[in-house]
């Protein structure tokens, strides 16, 4: 098989990448070691926006708000392609600060300000609206009646339905999807991919080949991992059956580092957690406990036996969670897009069409120095 060319990975940013370049008009073919669609991407909770992006380097800032700015387009243009909708939608971030915590105003400046001025501060500097507000005025069913910040443009998307649309769409525009697919080895001559070989022993060639694989990218690319930094850290999410409307908007809880996400159906999401297990997927009854306990000390009414599941995912951790966008350091026609750790469906369409721009060599809407790869240091 060869086409244009081949992405490797069919989780979010491998199928945005792909529906990205089929677009364009260039064959696509998309390998995945498993089922698409069914790892981090789909454990996640579909938030589009950072947890408290005054915390992050400008490097995320400057993509996850191309993305944000990008996604009403896309999620409109896929669900008119496919007829799925993917519930986006703009149900704003409660955030619920840490009072205890200090912080840096600005580089090099220590101040014994709240946590909440810092914020005020980063997004008057953004241009993105929020307000101070005692948390009941916009989440009366939380227990705790506080100052809080409210962010009401930051959106979320039910995540499992975006990548069914992505993987409907590919195959629409014919990209070719391959699951159970596992990358064995390379055969690249004098700096140049010739072709892959998977687990079953099939070669597949193309002209330009881009590893999407989230936590494995480094694992598939073997010795040509040229220095990319890179590792799985699990998270763990509970997802509670209420009744639709006990929670309107996101909540995050500052002190520690707790979220709630509803949906439309009354589904609300508690998460998550942060640990490094290796490739281990499992759920642990630690982890369902202290999840639970958290989310009763935000709404009381969530009770154990409305835990309608308990699941775990793998994150692509890389340094200060800026991802690898970039072509290979020694190999020409082979790129990777991955490392976006906790926002890779925050950061997809963008990511998607600055690969896809790479590869098309079509001119790049922002700068896109601090995604090279090697990362340069921040």
């Amino acid at each position: 098989m060869s086409s244009d060319v081949m992405v490797m990975g069919g989780g979010i940013v491998g199928l945005a990448t792909a529906w990205e370049l089929l677009r364009s008009g260039a064959t696509v073919s998309v390998l995945e070691r498993n089922l698409c669609g069914q790892e981090a991407s789909w454990a996640g909770a579909g938030i589009l926006s950072p947890l408290l992006p005054w915390d992050y380097p400008e490097a995320v800032t400057q993509l996850t708000q191309f993305s944000a700015h990008l996604f009403p387009r896309f999620v409109d243009a896929l669900q008119a392609e496919t007829g799925v909708d993917p519930e986006y939608q703009a149900s704003g971030m409660l955030v619920l600060p840490d009072s205890s915590s200090q912080a840096y105003v600005e580089p090099g400046t220590f101040d014994m300000c709240s946590r909440m001025l810092l914020a005020k501060h980063w997004c008057a500097r953004h241009a993105i609206p929020v307000q101070e507000v005692q948390s009941s005025q916009i989440a009366p069913s939380l227990s705790r009646d506080t100052a809080a910040l409210w962010l009401p443009e930051v959106c979320q998307v039910r995540n499992p339905r975006l990548l069914q649309a992505l993987i409907r769409a590919v195959k629409m525009l014919g990209g070719k999807v391959l699951e159970h697919a596992e990358v064995a080895g390379w055969k690249i001559e004098r700096g140049y991919v010739q072709s892959i070989h998977t687990v079953a022993g099939e070669r597949h060639s193309a002209g330009q080949y881009v590893v999407a694989a989230g936590a494995w990218s480094r694992g598939l690319l073997a010795e040509h991992a040229a220095a990319l930094e890179a590792w799985p850290v699990r998270g763990q999410i509970l997802l509670f059956k209420a009744q639709p409307g006990l929670l309107e908007p996101m909540v995050f809880d500052e002190r520690d580092n707790f979220y709630l996400i509803p949906r439309r159906d009354g589904h609300i999401l508690a998460g998550s957690t942060l640990e490094e297990a290796g490739f281990d997927k499992s759920t642990t009854p630690e982890a369902r406990e202290t999840l639970l306990a958290r989310a009763q000390a935000l709404i009381p009414v969530l009770a154990e036996e409305m835990i309608a599941a308990h699941w775990a995912g793998l994150r692509p951790a890389s340094p200060h969670n800026i991802p690898v966008i970039s072509m290979h350091p020694a190999i020409s026609n082979l790129y990777l897009n991955s490392g976006h750790y906790r926002y890779g469906v925050t950061m997809a369409p963008g990511s998607a069409q600055l690969i896809a721009n790479m590869i098309l060599g079509k001119l790049q809407p922002l700068d896109v120095t601090p995604y090279q790869w090697p990362h340069r240091a921040i």
